[in-house]
């Protein structure tokens, strides 16, 4: 098993990306992790080592890669990228996952503000199996030029998890019931999951105030199902 940091061109920026490919041969189902506010940090490569563990090629990259390393917060951060540049970054990410290797199936999970990529991502990039949603918020705003996540809705093409916290703000229940609706109308494949005494990043075990040990774990059992189902089995 082999779990490291590589480097991804994209256009003219080099892009880390945390990565996990198994040291077998074989075929594999692809993971990209979009990561959270606070980029790739402990939680984000956890994720990656979990989802390793199970079988998958799975990569995060680093998609505050054009900005200077510090001198932001997180939410500054958030508000300096652009929608384009986001997709152009996941399609750089599954090639590289895809180069040299025998690859089946892509699925994309995010948390956070990665929740809200990994939405993005479903609206728009075609050949994704599966997108995982972690109480992705801000899913109606646009960022940079272009259509928000929201209103490209009718160009998602694969199934669709979301996992919710019922005492989040952003996204609130009022927003998750929103979108839940346009998905229906949509009939759009989807099925979302809200937690009770869970609010933001209940996912998030490096941030004690937000975690949420019951339903942590019940999302991510959900999770391990639902890539078992849509990515795994239609090797």
């Amino acid at each position: 098993m082999t779990v490291r940091w590589g480097t991804v061109k994209v256009g003219t920026h080099e892009m880390r990306v945390y990565m996990g490919v198994p040291d077998r041969p074989g075929t594999y189902p692809c993971v990209v992790i979009a990561q959270h506010a606070g980029g790739v940090d402990a939680q984000m490569q956890d994720v990656v080592h979990r989802l390793h563990r199970e079988g998958y090629i799975v990569a995060a990259p680093e998609l505050f890669h054009r900005q200077p390393p510090t001198g932001f917060d997180p939410i500054a951060r958030i508000g300096l990228l652009k929608d384009n540049e986001i997709l152009e970054d996941l399609e750089a990410t599954i090639a590289h996952m895809k180069s040299g290797r025998s690859t089946s199936t892509v699925g994309v999970a995010g948390f956070c503000m990665g929740g809200r990529v990994s939405y993005l991502a479903a609206t728009a990039i075609r050949g994704l199996s599966a997108a995982a949603v972690f109480y992705g918020g801000s899913i109606m705003k646009a960022l940079g030029d272009g259509l928000p996540p929201f209103e490209r809705s009718a160009g998602i093409e694969c199934p669709i998890i979301g996992f919710f916290g019922a005492e989040d703000t952003n996204p609130a229940p009022a927003d998750v019931a929103k979108i839940s609706a346009e998905l229906t109308r949509l009939n759009k494949w989807h099925e979302f999951h809200t937690y009770r005494d869970a609010g933001h990043a209940f996912e998030n075990f490096i941030s004690p105030e937000r975690y949420r040990e019951r339903a942590a774990r019940a999302a991510w059992a959900e999770l391990l199902a639902f890539f078992d189902e849509r990515l795994k089995r239609a090797i």
